[in-house]
């Protein structure tokens, strides 16, 4: 089994591993324990490379399975073999922009959860940019303003980001765990990983976060629909730094 080094340290850059596992048909290997991402909750994967015996490999996509991740290596260096020590390398400032932007979705989604009581029915992100949907019934530019504000007020508090792992009985014990319209834990999943913006907002969540507010930097809403007579949706970007 893989060890997920991302769940409890986001800032990884760089880590060393052992391969347990390949498959020479895809091109994939299975590593003891990875800082990659492999996507999931609308966060997409990371980019990088490994690094083995002087080679390097580009990772061509990352793809979750129950005895870990596989990492698809593209180029046409041979494939390393069972056994190996490698190194991997994140594409740090695309994973930082993931991160600020996945924390800036759930400052979203604490904002409209506490003042309007409207539960998320969907969400997707990219560097720097975001969409969420949301039960509004009804949503108008100056109802969207003042969540704007609202948002940028709480990066500006520069609440801490805690990140815990529980176990099921215990986390499902905390009020509104998930903000979600449907909930996506399956019963098999024993630990559930929790993500908490002091004082704002706490939910079960998978992907890499800042540690504070303040790293998100300004959030601006840049568009927002109506996807049905409940289901609004706005589009948010962070400002580069």
């Amino acid at each position: 089994m893989t060890e997920y080094l991302y769940l409890k340290d986001g800032y990884l850059k760089e880590f060393s591993a052992r391969i347990i596992q390949v498959e020479p048909e895809s091109r994939a290997v299975l590593l003891d324990q990875t800082a990659f991402y492999p996507g999931g909750g609308g966060q997409p994967a990371d980019e990088g490379t490994l690094h083995c015996n002087g080679m390097e490999y580009p990772i061509q996509a990352l793809k979750k399975a129950p005895e870990g991740i596989w990492h698809v290596l593209g180029g046409e260096n041979p494939l390393p073999a069972d056994g190996n020590e490698v190194t991997g390398h994140i594409n740090w400032d695309r994973r930082y922009q993931l991160m600020r932007t996945h924390s800036a979705m759930h400052i979203l989604c604490g904002v409209v959860f506490r003042d309007y009581g409207a539960l998320v029915t969907g969400g997707n992100m990219e560097p720097l940019q975001g969409r969420m949907d949301f039960e509004f019934e009804a949503l108008t530019k100056e109802l969207v303003h003042v969540i704007e504000e609202s948002v940028n007020r709480e990066v500006q508090a520069a609440h801490p980001i805690q990140v815990k792992i529980l176990p099921r009985e215990e986390a499902f014990q905390i009020p509104d765990l998930i903000r979600t319209k449907i909930n996506l834990l399956p019963p098999e999943i024993k630990e559930i990983r929790t993500v908490e913006i002091v004082g704002l907002d706490l939910q079960a969540d998978g992907g890499t976060h800042v540690a504070n507010t303040h790293e998100v930097g300004k959030m601006h809403v840049v568009d927002y629909k109506s996807k049905g007579k409940i289901n609004k949706r706005i589009y948010v970007e962070l400002e580069r730094d």
